[in-house]
């Protein structure tokens, strides 16, 4: 078909409508594959070869591609611990490991010690405050108060509450005097004894396992 007009024109103008419809085209997203397996060959991808699929653009983000690189090298298992260190600078790091955990064992022992004697002194402290209400029950139960009734139950069930607890009474007669567990009031000769005996207890006495929380009040017969 004859057309009119410069020609150089008309192919400019074709030019022109033709990257016109490749700007109105939408642009295709551009997919970066960043596995470190080849799906394909199922090899491991080196980070030359994931630089080389992310393209020389620089897109995408950079502190992943760091991470991925980090990940991908291999440190063998003699310098995982301590990389580039001597041997003998690698001996004195497990040695000061081994002085640490032993510091650490020795600290929860001590703890542990510690825990059990705050325990153990609590326990007497509770002790120590109710013996004035067992030396009431000891001169109620003398005087026949408690010889029956509910009164006598009550203090019957208080004083075998304090046995679960590990406290025992000192109220033995005709044992050797022990200055350790009793005190002497009196010393009496005795016709019939070879060592200082309790002959008489006063005021009982209290102690828990090997702890003497109060010294037996007694008579004692000393030979003649």
């Amino acid at each position: 078909m004859p057309h009119h007009g410069n020609e150089e024109e008309h192919g400019s103008s074709e030019n022109r409508s033709h990257g016109n419809e490749q700007e109105n085209e939408p642009q295709k997203p551009v997919i970066h594959d960043n596995r470190k397996v080849d799906p394909k060959t199922g090899q491991a991808r080196h980070p030359d070869q994931e630089h080389a699929a992310a393209g020389d653009s620089g897109s995408g983000d950079a502190l992943s591609q760091a991470e991925d690189i980090l990940n991908s090298v291999e440190v063998p298992a003699e310098e995982s611990v301590a990389q580039g260190v001597d041997a003998a600078a690698a001996e004195e790091l497990r040695n000061d490991l081994r002085r640490l955990q032993a510091e650490y064992v020795n600290y929860r022992k001590r703890v542990e010690r510690d825990r059990a004697v705050a325990g153990e002194m609590a326990v007497i402290g509770v002790l120590n405050a109710l013996l004035p209400v067992l030396d009431d029950v000891d001169a109620a139960r003398q005087h026949g108060d408690l010889a029956d009734g509910p009164f006598a139950a009550i203090a019957a069930k208080l004083e075998n509450a304090l046995k679960t607890y590990g406290l025992e009474r000192i109220s033995e007669t005709g044992v050797e005097f022990d200055p350790t567990i009793h005190e002497a009031l009196i010393q009496q000769p005795g016709p019939d004894v070879e060592f200082d005996t309790v002959s008489e207890v006063l005021r009982s006495g209290y102690k828990s396992g090997d702890r003497v929380l109060r010294a037996a009040q007694v008579i004692v017969a000393v030979p003649a």
